[in-house]
């Protein structure tokens, strides 16, 4: 095959490739062709990967094969997570493809620098694609780290630390210009470098927990963008509109986050939402709150006419959403309606809930959006919480002090009945307190998930026999 029909023939492919994650993108959309679009996705990347290792620039396979057999090393374990683990290993992945774009970057400048190829244009990609790419690493590292809760969840705030970031950032871009005029001046790219991943540390590190299914979404965003940018580096053309898509639906989903928690990008980055509240727990000790056993959560639940089921992390934990499917199965048999209210920001990150659920196989049209839930929820005879905390509290309508006030919930406290299924009365990722725990009408089921929900199962089908 000559070079002229082998470029085609790579372009063609790349085209292919495109199409495919375009069409992934589009059937992720929907929970009935998201795992249509995940296989779209990986056929995408399987052929751009094989269709650059054809490519003719490539003199031998040596050191790529080296890297294919570390990469498999690391991203099999990765990939056989449980689920409760996604949120940290999808923030370790942007860590890796941030990485991949700085270190791309960082040889390409090496490369080129002293050469009459190194353009002014030229230094200006390089340096927004390590930058971008390297505070990406970091930022994600730091993510995951309060995901894994190997750090610190709650905000770890300073006096000044705005003014100390934004000056970090401002610097990186400094040495950029200057590298732009003079790209041949020594250590000035290494400090680019070193003072952006610092930045990526800044930028983190101050939000809590409460805001890590937006900063995921946007780290998301940031790694697509250090992509498409690392594209143009390389002239790549799959690469940029990989990236350009990417980091596009990544800030969409992060404005959708904020929108679902009523707030700003500047207050989720600066804002240090997630700081434990002063004098939380002892507001706990000073109420008393109403228990239940399976037998009586059964008996309630056995009664009802029409259930609303509200998964959290909790659930996640505990791994009970194969329970929560027998507890749906056994109660529609009875002919209760049963449905599930799913708050966008349920769990550690964007659609946690929904993957639990879809691995459960509960009904696609039961899992209904937060705003059709909260219009029937007057009318909804039990609000069954599973580990769920900041996403129902009703201080953020109530309290205008509370940090999570103007947030929508899930008004699981106009139901008739609440059942709050929780190993303790512990606030929330947020760190606050949650005041729906002490209604009358709320019973608190203390325990592990996934046990108790078994012991209700058992009891319900007790009084069948």
């Amino acid at each position: 095959m000559n070079s002229l029909v082998q470029q085609n023939v790579t372009e063609f492919v790349y085209l292919a490739s495109i199409i495919l994650f375009i069409l992934s993108l589009k059937w992720l959309s929907s929970p009935e062709t998201a795992r249509r679009g995940v296989r779209a996705g990986e056929i995408g990347m399987a052929i751009a990967i094989l269709a650059t290792l054809a490519g003719a620039g490539i003199v031998q396979y040596t050191w790529i094969l080296v890297g294919l057999a570390i990469g498999g090393v690391i991203g099999v374990p990765l990939g056989l997570v449980k689920t409760t683990a996604v949120p940290q290993r999808t923030a370790l992945s942007h860590a890796f493809g941030a990485l991949t774009a700085t270190l791309i970057g960082i040889s390409e400048y090496y490369v080129d620098v002293g050469t009459v190829r190194m353009t002014k244009f030229d230094m200006v990609e390089i340096a927004l694609e390590v930058i971008v790419g390297a505070l990406t690493f970091t930022g994600s590292l730091i993510a995951a780290g309060k995901l894994q809760e190997v750090l610190p969840q709650r905000p770890i705030t300073y006096k000044g630390q705005n003014l100390i970031s934004l000056g970090t950032l401002s610097l990186a871009v400094l040495l950029g210009i200057i590298l732009m005029f003079r790209p041949g001046l020594p250590w000035f790219f290494p400090a680019m470098v070193v003072v952006s991943l610092g930045f990526g540390v800044l930028l983190v590190t101050p939000i809590g927990g409460a805001d890590m299914p937006t900063v995921i979404a946007l780290l998301n965003s940031y790694a697509g963008l250090a992509d498409a940018l690392l594209g143009f580096v390389l002239h790549s053309r799959v690469l940029i509109v990989a990236g350009a898509l990417d980091g596009a639906s990544g800030f969409i989903l992060a404005v959708i986050m904020c929108k679902a928690m009523n707030r700003s990008f500047t207050n989720v980055l600066f804002g240090a939402f997630g700081q434990l509240q002063t004098g939380a727990g002892k507001g706990v000790e000073e109420r008393t709150v109403r228990s239940a056993t399976p037998e009586d959560a059964a008996d309630i639940l056995k009664a009802a006419s029409n259930i609303v089921v509200v998964p959290g992390y909790g659930m996640a934990v505990a791994q009970a959403q194969h329970k929560v499917r027998e507890l749906y199965d056994i109660l529609t048999k009875q002919g209760i309606n049963v449905s599930f209210g799913v708050h966008p920001v349920a769990g550690r990150m964007p659609g946690h809930m929904n993957v639990l659920l879809a691995e459960a196989d509960i009904p696609y049209d039961k899992l209904l959006e937060m705003d059709q839930v909260n219009s029937d929820m007057p009318q909804t005879d039990v609000a069954l919480i599973l580990g769920a905390n900041d996403v129902c509290n009703p201080a953020a309508r109530s309290d205008p002090s509370s940090p999570i006030y103007g947030m929508p919930i899930i008004d699981v406290d106009k139901a008739r009945t609440v059942m709050v299924v929780k190993r303790s009365l512990n606030p929330g990722f947020a760190g606050i307190d949650n005041p729906l725990f002490y209604m009358d009408k709320t019973l608190m089921c203390f325990g592990d998930a996934k046990k108790f929900l078994g012991e209700i199962v058992q009891a319900l089908q007790g009084h069948q026999a």
